[in-house]
């Protein structure tokens, strides 16, 4: 398909509209909509919160009769389904337009061409694949949720320059400076879930809750908070643990094989996953399909070496955001990942450089995992 440069800039418009959408939409995908007649935007919306109208309702709305005959330019197909809103390729037949430009399919299987489809049978040429690397960029954990049967996991670490996470003692408080410290709370705010293991629990005893006001984000209101995840085989964090005292959902994750107890069952806003043990603890795949039926996107997994370590060894880690900090830790410190079996050079585990910035005093890389 030949797309002409208006094209171009009509969806990167539509893409900076959905982008508004990255704190709020979960579990629904960020979606933005341009409708144009005649050369000229008549009409712009985004998705904002799930259960609210659709990206291309908002841009209907304010495009009213002017959508007659236009072109609309949206990120995602448009769904063709009743889920939590009407079908959005009604409401475009409905509106008379005339073209409709998608960024991507929708990959959820209750649309997967359909929206497309039923354009088309009403008369309006309907295309899709412009700047679809972009579109699924910003929506990798729903695309990946649809395709793969689980979410797109992020694991976040911080580490001196010289690669250690905490001194030997267990000291890590702060191997980074304060700028780091908010930028991770930008990648927890558009996170569906923080997951970490119960033994950072016990020597941390973390929050893992959001701490940046609405209007930081450019919001009016704050975010859905984030799902609280902790892996806790046999169920001993304690009721006392900080976690359970804010406000926002918890969830412990533990091996089939234990019951909750009456100590933390009791516990108001907590939740139970039982799922599998497997070779060295939990059956990690069974935690992720368990959250993906949880309508869990994106995990933001913040723990230490050895959990990090296991999904990286078992192919489960999409996204590193590593934080380098400009001082030397020594030897003795703890390393980023526990990885045992990881013994010669050609058993490395080649990494892609994504994006290397300068946040603060630290550096902030981000990598994947290169296909093996």
């Amino acid at each position: 398909m030949a797309w002409s440069a208006a094209d171009h800039a009509h969806m990167a418009r539509a893409l900076r509209l959905a982008r508004r959408g990255l704190y709020t939409t979960r579990p629904n995908p960020r979606v933005g909509c341009v409708i144009v007649r005649d050369g000229a935007v008549v009409g712009e919306g985004w998705h904002r919160r799930a259960g609210g109208p659709h990206a291309e309702v908002h841009a209907l709305r304010a495009a009213g009769e002017r959508a007659c005959g236009a072109t609309v330019y949206v990120t995602l197909e448009p769904c063709a389904h009743h889920g939590r809103t009407p079908p959005c390729a009604d409401a475009l037949v409905a509106a008379g337009v005339a073209r409709v430009v998608a960024a991507m399919e929708d990959p959820n299987p209750q649309v997967a061409g359909r929206g497309l489809a039923r354009l088309r049978a009403a008369g309006i040429a309907a295309e899709s694949g412009l700047l679809a690397d972009e579109a699924r960029a910003l929506n990798r954990g729903f695309v990946q949720r649809m395709t793969r049967g689980r979410p797109w996991v992020r694991v976040k670490l911080a580490a001196s320059l010289d690669g250690r996470t905490a001194m030997a003692s267990g000291e890590s408080q702060w191997i980074t400076g304060p700028a780091a410290r908010r930028d991770v709370q930008r990648w927890r705010a558009r996170s569906d879930a923080i997951l970490t293991g119960r033994g950072t629990v016990r020597h941390d005893d973390p929050s893992l809750n959001l701490r940046l006001a609405p209007e930081t984000l450019g919001l009016d209101e704050p975010p859905p908070p984030p799902l609280r995840v902790v892996l806790d085989s046999a169920l001993r964090t304690p009721p006392t643990a900080r976690l359970f005292g804010l406000p926002g959902p918890v969830l412990l994750v533990h091996d089939v094989r234990h019951a909750p107890p009456p100590a933390l069952a009791d516990l108001a806003g907590v939740d139970f996953l039982p799922v599998p043990h497997g070779a060295t603890g939990l059956d990690l795949a069974a935690v992720l399909r368990g959250l993906a039926e949880r309508e869990i996107n994106e995990v933001q997994v913040e723990a230490g070496a050895t959990l990090a370590g296991a999904l990286l060894a078992a192919g489960l880690l999409d996204e590193l955001v590593l934080y380098l900090a400009p001082h030397l830790m020594g030897d003795g410190g703890r390393g980023l990942f526990h990885l045992p079996d990881l013994t010669t050079m050609a058993g490395r585990i080649p990494l892609r450089i994504g994006d290397i910035t300068a946040v603060g005093d630290d550096w902030r890389i981000i990598a994947t995992p290169e296909p093996r």
